[in-house]
């Protein structure tokens, strides 16, 4: 184990010793320091660690394909032991950082909690979703961040599609058809548009449900969607997705899911077996537990170096960080985007490589490139460098610019085997049940008379009791 009892007192960095750098986060930033760390460092002028509770990198564009059957979920992300060979990977959580210890405080996925002595550190943990107190929400809600989520909720749409076809229950049909998004960033609109494409590609092989059966609803609380593009741009998305028949609600807010009604302050109530909430993020609450110093928003505050603002030894980049934003401006900062994590972290790698061989340091500035979103297969909208592209092109571009940004050549190309493959085959549109109770059958052959719910599609509302099957079910 690389760590050391929490009495013993701190190393201090010595040319008898490698510095380590400690690394806290694995995403975007964390990662793409690491690997760029790897690659510059001389032998023997310092060690790096990476603490992350995963064991991989989740290039999130692509999570929206992920979710519609598009890309095999494996390939959008990026193990981090594969990639990162020289960098010592351990997996848990940094409950809290004692900067001016040189200390942080390591939970393991397994084991008592430790500390880990480290001499320079970059905290790079990201963003969480940002919640509010909406009744219902914290009991009905399901995010859009992890790979996990995306794969849970592909299975979940697909299942309310089996149970609206297996019902003669019209109430039961209209809720389990009805699909809440709320939030109209890229988050939002990206997931909602190519789960209701893949949703309306699978009705083929469900001949008693029609297109017009589902209903799709986006609440946004603002008066556009897509801040990132031009208004004009958002009015063209708002315009498609309302072609396809869904519902579009800006300048709305949701006020209860209690229960499984849904109620929006316009007044209006729905019923909603499917909440998905994309109302953008906040930074790690881990910064809270840090002697950091922290602006309104809780972001540990920068240079615009990617040096911890007043703080010796310390680095921070990515949606944790307030990183000035030199290009618009002496009071700007840069917005939470995968754009600005990556050509964050090489610049940080190379600062944190420049201090340790006294050379100057460059400070970050990049100009926003633009933005590409998918609006379903074959549809999307971007804009970059201010050109602006809808429909096919867009959608051409938003795959192209990903491809390119996807790390390592090994995903490069499972990822077009993926898109190859779908030219020529449809899409597997069927729900993996098994995966939210996969020792269901095993309990059963244990136990035939103990009462076991059914597999739970829906973490929201009340199941049914489970039937109790007798012995002779499980014979032979």
């Amino acid at each position: 184990m690389m760590s050391s009892p929490p009495s013993s007192p701190p190393s201090s960095p010595s040319p008898t010793r490698y510095p380590r750098i400690l690394i806290i986060g694995g995403g975007y930033v964390g990662m793409y320091t690491a690997l760029r760390l790897q690659c510059k460092l001389r032998a023997g002028e310092a060690r790096v660690t990476v603490v992350d509770p995963q064991s991989y990198m989740t290039y999130q564009p692509f999570l929206p394909e992920a979710a519609a059957g598009n890309l095999e979920p494996r390939h959008v992300v990026v193990p981090l032991r594969r990639v990162l060979p020289k960098v010592e990977i351990l997996n848990g959580t940094v409950l809290s950082v004692d900067h001016a210890g040189r200390r942080a405080r390591f939970q393991p996925l397994d084991g008592p909690p430790t500390d880990l002595p480290y001499d320079i550190l970059v905290m790079a943990p990201g963003s969480v979703a940002r919640t509010l107190p909406i009744p219902g929400l914290a009991e009905r809600g399901i995010g859009f961040k992890t790979v996990g989520e995306a794969i849970y909720l592909r299975n979940h749409v697909l299942s309310k599609l089996d149970i609206a076809a297996s019902t003669s229950d019209l109430a039961l049909r209209r809720r389990a058809l009805t699909f809440l998004f709320i939030g109209g960033g890229y988050a939002g609109i990206e997931a909602l548009a190519e789960l209701e494409d893949m949703a309306r590609d699978a009705l083929r092989y469900y001949p008693s449900l029609a297109p017009l059966d589902m209903r799709w609803v986006l609440v946004e609380a603002a008066g556009r969607i897509l801040p990132e593009v031009s208004p004009d741009m958002g009015v063209y998305t708002v315009e498609q997705l309302r072609a396809r028949g869904i519902e579009v609600h800006l300048n709305t807010r949701v006020t209860s899911l209690a229960g499984s009604s849904v109620e929006l302050d316009s007044g209006e109530t729905f019923e909603a077996e499917t909440v998905v909430w994309t109302a953008g993020v906040r930074p790690n609450p881990l910064l809270a537990h840090t002697d950091l110093p922290l602006d309104e928003r809780t972001r540990v505050r920068t240079t615009a170096n990617l040096a911890v603002d007043g703080v010796p030894d310390a680095w921070a980049a990515g949606d944790c960080a307030a990183v000035p934003d030199l290009t618009k401006g002496p009071d700007a900062l840069c917005g939470p985007s995968a754009q600005h994590a990556v050509r964050q972290a090489r610049r940080l790698a190379d600062n944190l490589l420049a201090e340790l061989r006294g050379q100057p340091l460059t400070p970050y500035a990049h100009s926003y490139a633009g933005s590409v979103a998918s609006l379903g297969l074959h549809k999307g909208v971007a804009q970059v460098y201010g050109v602006k592209l809808k429909g096919l092109p867009a959608w051409f571009m938003h795959r192209t610019y990903h491809l390119s940004r996807v790390p390592t050549l090994n995903r490069k190309a499972r990822v077009v085997a993926d898109w190859t493959l779908a030219l020529f085959f449809k899409r597997e549109v069927v729900s993996l049940g098994s995966l939210q109770n996969p020792r269901r059958d095993f309990q059963l052959a244990a136990d035939p008379a103990a009462p076991l719910e059914l597999p739970r599609t829906d973490p929201q509302l009340p199941l049914p009791p489970a039937p109790v099957p007798t012995p002779s079910a499980h014979a032979g």
